[in-house]
Protein backbone atom coordinates (compact mmCIF):
# COMPACT_ATOMS: atom_id res chain seq x y z
CA UNK A 1 0.00 0.00 0.00
CA UNK A 2 1.33 3.11 -0.84
CA UNK A 3 0.90 6.03 1.47
CA UNK A 4 0.34 9.21 0.41
CA UNK A 5 2.93 12.17 1.31
CA UNK A 6 1.31 14.58 3.51
CA UNK A 7 2.60 16.78 6.48
CA UNK A 8 1.64 14.16 9.31
CA UNK A 9 4.29 11.43 7.66
CA UNK A 10 6.63 13.35 5.53
CA UNK A 11 10.26 14.08 7.44
CA UNK A 12 12.02 17.07 6.98
CA UNK A 13 15.40 15.24 5.19
CA UNK A 14 12.57 14.39 2.26
CA UNK A 15 11.96 18.24 1.55
CA UNK A 16 16.08 18.70 1.72
CA UNK A 17 16.69 15.51 -0.66
CA UNK A 18 14.09 16.46 -3.02
CA UNK A 19 15.47 19.94 -3.49
CA UNK A 20 18.80 18.97 -3.62
CA UNK A 21 18.50 16.13 -6.37
CA UNK A 22 15.94 18.76 -8.53
CA UNK A 23 18.38 21.33 -8.10
CA UNK A 24 21.76 19.36 -9.00
CA UNK A 25 20.21 17.78 -11.91
CA UNK A 26 19.80 21.25 -13.49
CA UNK A 27 23.00 22.31 -12.28
CA UNK A 28 21.62 25.35 -10.58
CA UNK A 29 24.03 24.33 -7.32
CA UNK A 30 25.89 27.82 -8.45
CA UNK A 31 23.08 29.94 -8.25
CA UNK A 32 21.94 28.63 -5.19
CA UNK A 33 24.31 30.46 -2.79
CA UNK A 34 22.94 32.49 0.29
CA UNK A 35 22.33 35.67 -1.02
CA UNK A 36 20.66 34.74 -4.21
CA UNK A 37 18.30 31.91 -2.13
CA UNK A 38 17.39 35.17 0.31
CA UNK A 39 16.41 37.59 -2.61
CA UNK A 40 14.68 34.16 -4.25
CA UNK A 41 12.63 34.09 -0.99
CA UNK A 42 12.14 38.04 -0.64
CA UNK A 43 10.89 38.08 -4.22
CA UNK A 44 8.59 34.84 -3.31
CA UNK A 45 6.97 36.56 -0.50
CA UNK A 46 6.10 39.73 -2.20
CA UNK A 47 4.54 37.63 -4.82
CA UNK A 48 2.64 36.10 -2.04
CA UNK A 49 1.74 39.65 -0.52
CA UNK A 50 0.89 40.88 -3.58
CA UNK A 51 -2.13 38.21 -3.61
CA UNK A 52 -3.67 39.68 -0.74
CA UNK A 53 -3.03 43.51 -2.18
CA UNK A 54 -5.96 45.86 -2.23
CA UNK A 55 -8.43 42.57 -1.77
CA UNK A 56 -10.13 42.08 1.38
CA UNK A 57 -9.76 38.33 1.71
CA UNK A 58 -10.91 36.34 4.82
CA UNK A 59 -10.37 32.60 5.65
CA UNK A 60 -13.99 32.25 4.64
CA UNK A 61 -13.17 33.58 1.22
CA UNK A 62 -10.02 32.28 0.35
CA UNK A 63 -11.26 28.89 1.42
CA UNK A 64 -14.71 28.86 -0.66
CA UNK A 65 -12.23 30.04 -4.00
CA UNK A 66 -9.93 27.24 -5.19
CA UNK A 67 -7.80 29.49 -7.60
CA UNK A 68 -7.06 32.26 -4.39
CA UNK A 69 -5.94 29.22 -2.32
CA UNK A 70 -3.60 27.26 -5.19
CA UNK A 71 -2.15 30.72 -5.90
CA UNK A 72 -1.54 30.94 -2.07
CA UNK A 73 -0.13 27.16 -1.98
CA UNK A 74 1.77 28.05 -4.69
CA UNK A 75 3.72 31.24 -3.44
CA UNK A 76 3.96 29.69 -0.42
CA UNK A 77 5.77 26.20 -1.81
CA UNK A 78 7.65 28.72 -3.42
CA UNK A 79 8.96 30.63 -0.24
CA UNK A 80 9.63 26.90 1.42
CA UNK A 81 11.51 25.72 -1.76
CA UNK A 82 13.97 28.34 -1.33
CA UNK A 83 14.05 28.38 2.21
CA UNK A 84 15.45 24.20 2.31
CA UNK A 85 17.63 25.33 -0.48
CA UNK A 86 19.25 27.64 1.99
CA UNK A 87 19.08 25.25 4.85
CA UNK A 88 20.83 22.72 2.44
CA UNK A 89 23.40 25.86 0.94
CA UNK A 90 24.43 26.61 4.27
CA UNK A 91 24.28 22.69 5.78
CA UNK A 92 21.82 24.08 8.61
CA UNK A 93 19.83 21.68 10.62
CA UNK A 94 16.69 22.68 10.70
CA UNK A 95 15.14 21.01 13.75
CA UNK A 96 18.03 21.41 15.87
CA UNK A 97 17.77 25.43 14.49
CA UNK A 98 14.02 25.46 15.51
CA UNK A 99 14.65 23.98 19.17
CA UNK A 100 17.70 26.45 19.74
CA UNK A 101 15.12 29.72 18.70
CA UNK A 102 12.28 28.09 20.60
CA UNK A 103 13.89 28.20 23.83
CA UNK A 104 15.20 31.83 23.35
CA UNK A 105 11.25 32.60 22.77
CA UNK A 106 10.09 30.73 25.54
CA UNK A 107 13.20 32.62 27.62
CA UNK A 108 12.32 36.10 25.97
CA UNK A 109 8.52 36.03 25.71
CA UNK A 110 7.24 33.96 29.00
CA UNK A 111 3.97 32.84 29.52
CA UNK A 112 3.76 34.52 32.82
CA UNK A 113 4.26 38.05 30.97
CA UNK A 114 2.74 37.18 27.58
CA UNK A 115 -0.35 35.95 28.60
CA UNK A 116 -2.76 38.55 27.60
CA UNK A 117 -2.18 38.10 23.74
CA UNK A 118 -0.52 40.68 23.68
CA UNK A 119 3.27 40.86 21.47
CA UNK A 120 4.61 43.37 23.63
CA UNK A 121 4.92 44.20 27.04
CA UNK A 122 2.86 47.04 28.35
Amino acid sequence: MNIKPEDNNTTISYFKEEIERFVKERRWTKFHNPKDLIQAIGIEVSELSEIFLFKDLTLGTIHKDKDILENISDEIADIFIYLVSLLNSLNVDLTSAFIRKMKKNEDKYTKEEFNDGSYRKL
